[in-house]
C-alpha cells in the first residue's frame, strides 16, 4: 500500500524518513530538547498555515461561493472548514504547550513571560503574542465558527454577529502572527531585540 494515499500514512512516513535521515548522519535520537522544538515548529507551521489559509483563501472563496448558487458555500462550510478547524485549534494548543515546555526546560519560562531584558525579552514578546492568539482561537474564533457552520444552533442575527467576531479575531491573529514570528525567530537565535 502506498502511504501517500492517506494523510496518516504520509505523516507516519515523514517521521520515519526523519529518523532514517538522522541515523544516516550519525545524529542522536534521544535529545528530547531538539524534539520539543521540532514539534513546536511542526505544530506552529500547521497552526499559522491554516490561519493564513482561512484568511487568504477560505474567506474570499466563501464570499465568491455565496454569490454562486452551484455548489454555493455549503461544500466548504460542511466538509472543509470543520476539518481545518480541528487541525487549527489543536495546532495552536500543541504550539503553545511545546513552546512553553521548551522555555521551561531552559529555565526561561518566567523570564520570557515577564519580558526580562536580554535573550528572553524578544521571545517573551513572541510568546505573549502567541498566547493572545491561542486565546482568540479557543475563546473567539472556535465558538463563533460553530454558530456560523451550523454546529451550534443560532438565529440569523447570532450567525451574523458570530461571522463578524470570528473574522475580526482571525484577522487580529493574522496581524499578530507577523510580529510574533519575528520575535520568536529572534529569541531562538539568541539575538534579543
Amino acid at each position: 500500500m502506498n502511504p501517500l494515499l492517506s494523510i496518516k500514512g504520509t505523516i507516519i512516513s515523514g517521521f520515519i524518513l526523519s529518523a532514517v535521515l538522522i541515523m544516516l548522519i550519525g545524529g542522536k535520537l534521544v535529545d528530547i530538547e531538539h524534539y520539543i522544538r521540532w514539534f513546536h515548529y511542526l505544530s506552529g507551521v500547521t497552526w499559522i498555515g491554516l490561519l493564513y489559509y482561512f484568511n487568504f483563501v477560505q474567506v474570499p472563496a466563501m464570499a465568491a461561493a455565496t454569490a454562486d448558487k452551484d455548489p454555493g458555500p455549503a461544500a466548504i462550510g460542511k466538509y472543509v472548514a470543520p476539518l481545518a478547524l480541528v487541525w487549527f485549534r489543536w495546532g495552536a494548543v500543541v504550539t503553545w504547550v511545546t513552546g512553553a515546555w521548551y522555555l521551561h526546560d531552559h529555565g526561561q519560562l518566567h523570564a520570557a513571560f515577564t519580558l526580562q531584558e536580554g535573550y528572553t525579552q524578544g521571545i517573551g514578546i513572541g510568546a505573549w503574542l502567541g498566547t493572545i492568539m491561542l486565546f482568540n482561537v479557543w475563546v473567539l474564533i472556535w465558538p463563533n465558527q460553530q454558530r456560523v457552520l451550523g454546529m451550534v444552533e443560532a438565529t440569523a442575527d447570532e450567525i451574523a454577529k458570530a461571522k463578524k467576531v470570528a473574522l475580526l479575531a482571525s484577522r487580529t491573529n493574522t496581524l499578530l502572527s507577523i510580529p510574533m514570528l519575528l520575535f520568536m525567530g529572534s529569541g531562538h537565535n539568541g539575538l534579543g531585540m
